[in-house]
């Protein structure tokens, strides 16, 4: 495979079946991109092209509750430590043997993004670099939140996220209206096309798919020890600063929890960065990607 273009298949992966795109050259570094709520492969759409005409072999799955993917019922099923093992299956799925010392590279927006931290955490030693798109390492939003007000604000609709059945019924209703409305209404005015909204809401739409998607936040009360040690891999940050949910400062209280990495702002990107700002996005992963240093110290607030 050496189109640029993304091709989906899907594959099964430790009892599951993941929807995945893919592009690149078969022989490429495996680099795998994990989007965030509400969306889906899709995400990656201006990432996955550039990517792959660097040398990557990109795969970008539809994660579990969303899309085409499976959607296993159950809070327990969207546990941390369940998503991170869908990518260390997803990897081994794909041939990748860490037995001839392969690692990947993993790069995660939002929720995408903490399950790429937590990936990293938990399996250092099979992450190569690891670059993260507005979401914090989850060991450190809980303090961060409590020691800044502001954050818990930004954050009440996980609360709302609990509750039994309601949120349901909110998201579902005028075909997802809400759902389109918090992509738009938190984005630039180019950020998100008509085309782009009315795939994600077909996937929406898909049975069970709304309450699958909220139990990743409800799955957040289970319990869950911490990250054992720092993270090792190399780290590059990507941070737009307009972001509505989540503030600028956990960025570099994130990094503190990593052995080496840095951090970029975008003072004009909100929380959806890679598709407003695909062209700087894409230089800075792929300059990331194949530097042979990670970059300078972490940037601090």
């Amino acid at each position: 495979m050496t189109s640029t273009e993304p091709t989906t298949r899907r594959i099964p992966v430790r009892g599951l079946i993941l929807n995945i795109a893919e592009a690149g050259p078969a022989e490429g570094p495996l680099t795998i991109l994990l989007h965030g709520f509400p969306e889906t492969w899709w995400s990656w759409r201006h990432q996955i092209g550039p990517l792959a005409a660097a040398g990557s072999r990109v795969v970008a799955p539809d994660q579990r509750g969303y899309g085409l993917s499976s959607r296993p019922e159950g809070i327990s099923a969207y546990h941390l430590d369940r998503l991170a093992e869908d990518v260390i299956g997803l990897a081994d799925a794909l041939g990748h043997d860490p037995e001839q010392g392969e690692r990947f590279r993993l790069i995660g927006h939002d929720w995408g993004g903490l399950v790429a931290w937590w990936v990293a955490a938990r399996h250092p030693g099979r992450v190569e670099r690891l670059a993260i798109l507005n979401a914090p390492h989850p060991d450190v939003f809980g303090a961060y939140a409590r020691r800044h007000p502001g954050q818990l604000l930004r954050s009440a609709y996980v609360g709302l996220f609990q509750l039994p059945g309601l949120p349901e019924a909110l998201l579902r209703a005028g075909d997802c209206a809400v759902l389109r409305r918090a992509l738009t209404g938190s984005s630039r005015p180019d950020a998100f096309s008509p085309h782009d909204l009315d795939l994600y809401a077909a996937a929406w739409r898909r049975p069970g798919a709304i309450t699958a998607m909220l139990n990743w936040y409800r799955a957040l009360r289970l319990p869950r020890a911490p990250a054992p040690e720092p993270i090792r891999p190399p780290v590059l940050v990507l941070w737009g600063e307009r972001d509505t949910a989540l503030e600028r400062g956990l960025a570099a209280e994130s990094l503190r929890l990593c052995a080496q990495g840095a951090v970029r702002y975008f003072p004009q990107a909100t929380h959806w960065l890679q598709h407003e700002e695909p062209q700087g996005v894409n230089d800075a992963l792929i300059g990331f990607l194949t530097a042979d240093s990670p970059g300078p110290p972490p940037a601090q607030a």
